[in-house]
């Protein structure tokens, strides 16, 4: 009975790219389960209440995949999203991620991740969903990404806006339609208008 319980904790931890203790709970597997799992050396823990199988690989959205699995309502935005989108050469140390205003979560949630409030219609719009190591992973696309640095621009720098919409424009990532109507959306057509007209 053990040994199959182990198996099936591990199948799940494979499944599940990042598990959390609690997501054993509707299974109806006890958590000491991945205790057991972990002394034998078949998954490994890479964060506070984060599991992995031992043999899984990393890859370099693994920040992102664990930030997610902390906080799944939270967006990845700004430095790590431009970061994923490729539009950047900065290589921010924590993952930047976008919650309601409202949101609330545990100190434990926010490790290595630096939150950023959004309300409304700029929380919501933009959002892809991508699946990485397992873990599903909202992130703003280039569009949306571009137009909350430039909001954001006194935590980013005005430099990095700049260099994400040129680089945005050039690698055709996002259409001038797209620019705009985020920009609507993010108040911010009077500060990026010179520079979308320069574009054109």
């Amino acid at each position: 009975m053990a040994n199959s319980r182990t198996a099936r904790v591990l199948q799940i931890v494979r499944e599940a790219g990042v598990l959390r203790p609690r997501d054993l709970d509707p299974h109806g597997i006890p958590r000491q389960y991945l205790r057991i799992l972990r002394d034998r050396g078949l998954v490994r823990r890479v964060g506070r209440g984060l599991y992995i199988a031992s043999d899984a690989e990393f890859t370099e959205n693994h920040g992102l995949a664990l930030a997610a699995k902390r906080m799944p309502d939270g967006v990845v935005c700004l430095l790590s999203a431009l970061r994923f989108h490729e539009l950047t050469t900065q290589s921010p140390y924590e993952v930047w991620m976008a919650v309601g205003k409202r949101t609330l979560f545990s100190k434990k949630a926010t490790a290595g991740v630096r939150i950023v409030r959004f309300s409304g219609q700029a929380l919501t719009s933009g959002v892809e969903k991508h699946r990485l190591e397992g873990v599903p992973v909202r992130i703003y696309n280039p569009a949306k990404t571009v137009v909350d640095c430039f909001k954001y621009r006194n935590k980013t720098g005005l430099g990095v806006a700049l260099e994400a919409l040129r680089d945005c424009w050039r690698q055709r990532r996002a259409t001038m339609d797209e620019l705009w109507q985020h920009a609507k959306i993010c108040r911010m057509t009077n500060v990026m208008r010179p520079y979308l007209e320069f574009l054109t």
